[in-house]
């Protein structure tokens, strides 16, 4: 049976002859050229792990740039008083989380120590005043440890006295408070600047407190009559006019008694003050240098420095150090690959030589011998120049093998059969090829540099931590004697370091990728 065709029934008239118009290979292309870091970038935006990261570093970079611009305090500013300082954020005043509070629990004896500061000067180390009494009779409260320090004694000149006093009646703040004497004090604390056992103690050595039938502090305040000149009751001090607390002025047998607010010294006097105002006062009417009260936002470290200006200005020293090493590596090394491949054979035997001799030597022994040649004076130079003597090997091997992989293909070919010379082989039509995988490189030498420098300082062998530079290793070493106490000094830095190195390994690999899509996905591998 003869086979059926579905076309043998198409009249003649169906068919016509094709034009040369309708080839449409012949139209002209209309789509637009993408360039190479175009398509580059295009690749890397699909990586949503890569783009994560790249925000995170910009954050990074971000808060390292412009966080020591937004705080009042320098990386050489310190405070004992204000050591361990807990974090604090004013939005979270009223709750118990980032309140500059800590969780305490402790005897009645130490209790009624912080709770009769804030009874005397209305700044309460117990915040709120609020505890309560465990089953084990211990009180349970939140320390205020802005407030821990409470009173001090402090010895002032007599400008200084009569100014603190002129500050008071200007702003209606007290700052001095009544002075107890010498022997009314505990024994252990005659010789001490702690001021704050302004009340009745007994015991071998005043430690024990008495109470009134209320079960109140007893005060016992230096008081002295009034007018009286010479005696028992006499001012001892070179008189005071200011502001007085509550219950101040009191009569007793015809006589008018105050407190007395100071004691003469050979250099002036001594005085008890609250050291939250005396820290207010003397930052924002004597130095006027733009503090206003005590406020650390990352808490402070055990010498009383400002977490945050050490932990921003530490890494803007590491970001712009790594950064600055990366690129004088990748100039060096990039230079010395480029003739190594290009040329080859004798030239690249001994140049491979040259780094592996270079390559052997410990950076251990290169920093502590450059420290012996170069004295403690100069650490950021000994540690640049440790980063750099050996640093530029890893980029020079990376350069070498791109100009062996791209220089005997047939474009270089022909440009070369052109009569293009070698400088322009080189860096016209070779280098360019390499730019990808260089970039990635420096990419990823970035956060090894920080973290080579972090464990340097973090171990001692070298030491950033002079005058307004620190670094985020000498941060976490300061925060390690205190992990039990005061976990924050070390957790705030350890956390922007892991940040940074989690994110610069998602932003490399991210950028291999996108410059080299077939080496996708080999991060396994």
């Amino acid at each position: 049976m003869e086979k059926f065709n579905k076309y043998d029934n198409i009249p003649a008239e169906k068919f016509r002859f094709v034009k040369s118009t309708d080839f449409t290979h012949e139209k002209k292309f209309q789509t637009k050229p993408v360039g190479y870091f175009q398509d580059a970038f295009r690749r890397f935006s699909k990586n949503k792990g890569a783009v994560v990261a790249a925000v995170i570093i910009l954050l990074l970079v971000l808060f390292a740039v412009i966080a020591p611009f937004t705080t009042p305090y320098e990386v050489s500013y310190s405070d004992k008083n204000y050591s361990y300082v807990r974090p604090k954020n004013n939005l979270f005043a009223n709750t118990s989380f980032w309140d500059g509070c800590q969780k305490t629990e402790t005897s009645k004896l130490n209790f009624t120590y912080y709770y009769a500061m804030g009874q005397e000067t209305g700044h309460n180390a117990v915040k709120n005043q609020s505890y309560t009494v465990n089953e084990a009779g211990l009180y349970e409260f939140r320390l205020d440890t802005y407030h821990q320090t409470g009173v001090i004694y402090k010895h002032l000149s007599l400008e200084e006295y009569r100014a603190i006093q002129d500050y008071q009646n200007r702003t209606g703040i007290q700052v001095i408070y009544p002075t107890v004497k010498i022997e009314d004090r505990p024994k252990a604390l005659q010789d001490s600047d702690n001021a704050n056992y302004y009340y009745k103690t007994t015991g071998t050595n005043k430690t024990r407190i008495e109470y009134d039938e209320n079960g109140n502090v007893i005060p016992v305040y230096w008081t002295y009559a009034e007018g009286e000149t010479s005696g028992k009751y006499r001012d001892p001090s070179d008189g005071y006019n200011s502001l007085r607390i509550s219950g101040d002025e009191y009569t007793l047998d015809g006589k008018v008694y105050k407190y007395c607010y100071a004691r003469t010294t050979s250099s002036g006097v001594e005085c008890r003050i609250n050291y939250y105002e005396y820290y207010t006062y003397y930052h924002s009417d004597v130095l006027k240098d733009g503090i206003t009260e005590p406020y650390f936002l990352f808490g402070t470290t055990g010498a009383g420095k400002d977490i945050l200006t050490c932990l921003s200005s530490g890494a803007r020293f590491s970001f712009i150090f790594a950064i600055v090493v990366a690129v004088v590596n990748l100039a060096v090394g990039a230079l010395y690959g480029s003739i190594a491949g290009y040329f080859g054979g004798k030239t690249d035997l001994i140049m491979e030589r040259i780094t592996d001799v270079l390559g052997a030597i410990p950076m251990m022994i290169v920093i502590t011998l450059l420290k012996l040649h170069m004295g403690s004076s100069s650490q950021i130079l000994v540690l640049f120049l440790t980063f750099f003597l050996t640093g530029w090997i890893g980029m020079a091997g990376t350069t070498r093998m791109q100009f062996y992989r791209y220089k005997n293909q047939e474009y270089v070919l022909a440009a070369r059969t052109l009569g293009a010379n070698d400088f322009r082989l080189m860096f016209k039509h070779i280098f360019p090829n390499a730019i990808g995988t260089l970039v990635t490189a420096c990419a990823l030498v970035i956060p090894s540099m920080i973290y080579s420098e972090t464990n340097l300082s973090y171990l001692g062998i070298i030491n950033l931590e002079s005058g307004n530079i620190t670094s985020v290793g000498t941060l976490i070493a300061a925060g390690q004697q205190s992990l039990a106490t005061a976990p924050f000094v070390a957790m705030f830095p350890s956390l922007f370091l892991v940040l940074l190195m989690l994110s610069f390994n998602l932003f490399g690999n991210g950028l291999r990728d996108a410059f080299n899509p077939s080496l996708r996905g080999s991060e396994g591998s």
